[in-house]
């Protein structure tokens, strides 16, 4: 007697099977890491952004809590020179506090921001103007505040944070 022939189903995977879900897992793999790099870098952005914004705020207190230097118009782009005299309680003029507060702050910025480098000065057009060249027109009632720093980290100055303000 003759035995019946009887459909074998499949006893394991075979070598293509498991080669192609390994290169889909390695896809995947691949695009979170993607993912995570993207979400790193803007995290860092925006780090970098809140700190120009710090930065601006800090200068802008500055110069309106020197009532007399600000209306003199010493805060429009002023030679940064540290005074002591403006650390002690002897104190120092209104002019000397702007080129002070200026130098501390200029010092802030290169070290929070890398490759950080800004100016305050009176600015009829504050959207312009590059770390070399400020474009500080020294016209107008508004102060600005210009912050460049190297987002990328490439050697280039490529963000601007600009901030005018209204003594």
């Amino acid at each position: 007697m003759m035995k019946p022939i009887t459909d074998r189903g499949e006893a394991g995977s075979s070598l293509i099977e498991v080669l192609a879900a390994m290169t889909i897992l390695a896809v995947g793999i691949l695009g979170i890491n993607a993912m995570q790099t993207s979400t790193l870098k803007s995290n860092q952005n925006s780090y970098m952004r809140t700190q120009a914004v710090y930065l601006a705020q800090d200068i802008v207190e500055r110069a309106r809590s020197n009532a007399q230097g600000i209306e003199a118009g010493n805060y429009n782009d002023p030679a940064p020179v540290v005074t002591a005299a403006c650390q002690a309680a002897a104190g120092c003029t209104a002019a000397q506090m702007a080129a002070n507060d200026v130098a501390q702050w200029e010092s802030a910025v290169a070290a929070t921001l890398p490759s950080g480098a800004g100016v305050v000065c009176l600015d009829a057009s504050p959207d312009d103007g590059t770390p070399a060249a400020p474009a500080c027109s020294n016209t107008g009632a508004l102060y600005t505040v210009k912050i460049w720093w190297d987002d990328n980290r490439d050697g280039t100055l490529n963000q601007r944070f600009v901030m005018p303000f209204q003594p």
